[in-house]
């Protein structure tokens, strides 16, 4: 066997990602993360035998809370790991690359606010049986939460929504540091444990047809959501209606007018997240033509 090197992706590393990724993502339902941009390679660990990229584990700041937040509040990293086909038994190859990932987890700590915990999360298909048991079973992730991807067809009708009298529903700027930091104040009511944070919020802003769509009652945001495009797919993110305008239909016109909105826009399919727990927004999302798709698990434990 061929003497294994673990190091840092390099751009030479993009002939061995591609047969990588083809071997791995012929395996119906398994979630592998690209390597992204350059300044991101300094997350990403590739173990190799010979020519041969056999393993692979990234990372990714997913929420990083400003200060000012609830004291429960924690930033979250994620991880993900994969191995070439047949090799997920692999636990040595496994612990090797992990190692890696941990220590860098640690040096990513290290930028962040210094009063909220740090979580290190991982998550992986509901058939990815193997990575369950290695993060559950093998480092002792506890359970965190279980996602649904939901799509819709937009060449299917859509119909607007009418608001009651008094709410008005408009695309919204968000350009100037003011405007960012008010919703981030407001998505942190929301979300507490949770916030977005203000790099996550400007990493959507980069998706083309990036657009904030919001509901107003006199001046005061009572919901709104966010969408974009990737690839060729519609994405909603950040649902949400604040408590004293909730069942007064504020969601499903956001909705609505969101899947116009890409459909104007030419594109044919789009697709959003929801907690399986999560009965209330599920049933929206049936009701608008959604249908239920990959079943995503997470897990999570302290970042000491």
């Amino acid at each position: 066997m061929s003497k294994r090197v673990i190091r840092q992706f390099e751009e030479r590393d993009m002939a061995a990602l591609g047969a990588m990724y083809e071997q791995v993502s012929a395996q119906e339902d398994v979630l592998f993360w690209w390597v992204g941009d350059a300044d991101n390679w300094e997350n990403v660990f590739c173990a190799f035998e010979g020519e041969q990229m056999v393993a692979k584990g990234q990372l990714q700041l997913f929420n990083v809370v400003p200060p000012g937040r609830a004291a429960e509040s924690k930033h979250k990293i994620f991880v993900n790991l994969k191995t070439w086909p047949g090799r997920e038994k692999d636990l040595e190859l496994r612990d090797s690359v992990y190692a890696l990932l941990l220590e860098r987890a640690q040096v990513l700590k290290r930028t962040l606010p210094p009063e909220y915990g740090t979580l290190l999360c991982t998550g992986n298909y509901a058939p990815e049986e193997s990575y369950h048991a290695y993060f559950a079973e093998h480092l002792g992730y506890l359970p965190d939460s279980c996602l649904y991807t939901l799509q819709r067809d937009l060449r299917e009708p859509v119909h607007a929504v009418e608001l009651e009298e008094g709410l008005e529903l408009t695309n919204a700027p968000m350009d100037s540091p003011e405007q960012r930091a008010a919703y981030l104040d407001l998505e942190a009511e929301i979300w507490p444990e949770t916030p977005l944070g203000m790099e996550r919020l400007l990493e959507y802003q980069e998706h083309p047809l990036w657009t904030w769509m919001v509901v107003r009652d006199a001046g005061r945001v009572a919901g709104s959501l966010m969408v974009w495009q990737e690839e060729e797919l519609g994405i909603i993110e950040d649902v949400f209606v604040c408590k004293p305008w909730r069942r007064r239909g504020i969601a499903k016109a956001l909705l609505n007018h969101a899947l116009m909105y890409l459909q104007e826009k030419g594109l044919e399919q789009v697709q959003l997240v929801a907690l399986t727990t999560n009965d209330s927004a599920l049933s929206l999302y049936r009701s608008a033509g959604f249908q239920t798709g990959r079943q995503e698990i997470r897990y999570y434990k302290e970042l000491d």
